[in-house]
């Protein structure tokens, strides 16, 4: 494996992170800090706490995981769509760098900035209410493949779309609004039988409830579930990326 070809890239994604500090990491920390004061201001005074957590601090894994799942994608579907557009993709495609090594570069940059700006955002949260984490491990293990999955999910829009629009087609109106139905600003329990039954149909329902487990030890849904489905998303993400380059595909302008 060329792992220096690997560390390029990534080392050349992350130094764009570092050139856009107010889109990349103060955007998002600020719009946390709204839907925290929004949601939590206004929903909290009417629900003081849900399963013995206060709704302040109820709402944080969920938006944590809203900003994880929005910026990994997009990370990566620009990271890998840029140099498509721009045509510098052929600069990286005549060195000797294998697709799966542009994968791990691309990828792993994508992740690596969706889980700084996940800290930042719990971090932010932390000055609002008062946070515990009682499983650390399994909290650090939903924030790795989440952000690794979605990464991948990003790096696949990426190479699929052809355009700005198709880009912000899936984060804007597939996985945002998912994001907000998977249980972000409530527990399932709040909802009729019938939407709790249509609710597990929501893939965002598994990631949401068990990032929140690993922080109160409450959950909507068995917290070994929600890692199986986590590791079926990321089996899947995996599959397709192998898919498309086994087939002959090209990363062409």
């Amino acid at each position: 494996m060329n792992l220096y070809a690997v560390w390029a890239i990534y080392a050349f994604e992350m130094a764009r992170m570092g050139r856009t500090l107010l889109q990349s990491i103060v955007s998002p920390v600020v719009s946390t800090s709204l839907y925290f004061v929004v949601f939590g201001a206004a929903i909290g005074q009417r629900i003081p706490e849900i399963d013995g957590v206060s709704y302040g601090a109820f709402i944080v894994p969920g938006l944590a995981m809203l900003m994880l799942l929005t910026q990994s994608v997009s990370n990566a579907s620009f990271g890998i769509y840029f140099p498509r557009f721009t045509g510098t993709i052929y600069e990286v495609l005549s060195a000797p760098v294998s697709y799966f090594e542009i994968l791990l570069g691309y990828v792993g940059a994508a992740a690596t900035k969706s889980i700084i700006i996940g800290a930042l955002v719990l971090a932010t949260a932390s000055l609002f209410v008062p946070l515990q984490v009682e499983h650390p491990f399994w909290m650090i293990a939903f924030l790795l493949l989440t952000s690794v999955t979605f990464s991948l999910l990003g790096f696949i829009i990426g190479i699929w779309a052809d355009g700005f629009e198709k880009l912000q087609l899936v984060p804007l109106l597939i996985i945002t609004p998912l994001t907000f139905l998977g249980g972000t600003f409530y527990s399932l329990d709040v909802l009729p039988p019938f939407w709790q039954y249509v609710s597990l149909f929501n893939p965002i329902v598994y990631l949401v409830s068990g990032f929140r487990w690993s922080f109160y030890g409450v959950a909507d849904v068995s917290v070994a579930v929600s890692l199986g489905m986590t590791l079926v998303f990321l089996v899947v993400c995996v599959i397709v990326v192998w898919r498309i380059f086994a087939t002959g595909y090209r990363l062409k302008a």
